[in-house]
């Protein structure tokens, strides 16, 4: 988590929301990152959770992450964690909650709604104040640029 935050950080400075996002297989070696960049490409589907999805299938050559986790520096949003379910990943790790847009367990929780075909391991709140307070200074200053 702490890599992940330094490279958050980074990443907001270029003006992008700062979370980031790895993809681990069962050996803990890394098959996917992604960071935010939303805005950069202007992709509704520019999430940090998504990227690392993308580039672990073309690593892995498969579409099902049943002995993987991913660790992201929010707790990943309701599309995030649907596409998480659809992919079947075995763990997800996340810094800060999300209570207004958190789709494991902020706002809802996909993952143990009954329709939910498909269970994972979460575990959220791993270094959650310096991720918290990441976010929310970097929203404080940004603020203006996002309606």
């Amino acid at each position: 988590m702490t890599i992940l935050l330094a490279r958050a950080q980074k990443l907001g400075i270029s003006g992008e929301v700062p979370v980031c996002a790895v993809i681990l297989d069962s050996e803990g070696k890394c098959i996917g990152i992604g960071e935010n960049k939303r805005h950069k490409s202007q992709d509704p589907l520019g999430h940090a959770e998504l990227v690392a999805l993308k580039q672990a299938s073309s690593i892995k050559s498969e579409w099902r992450f049943n002995d993987c986790t991913l660790i992201v520096t929010l707790e990943p949003c309701q599309m995030c964690a649907g596409a998480l379910i659809q992919a079947r990943m075995g763990q997800v790790i996340f810094g800060a909650h999300d209570p207004k847009r958190g789709g494991l367990g902020g706002a809802v929780n996909l993952a143990q709604h009954p329709s939910a075909h498909h269970r994972m391991i979460i575990k959220g709140g791993i270094m959650e104040d310096e991720a918290k307070k990441q976010l929310q200074d970097w929203f404080k200053q940004h603020r203006r640029n996002f309606p």
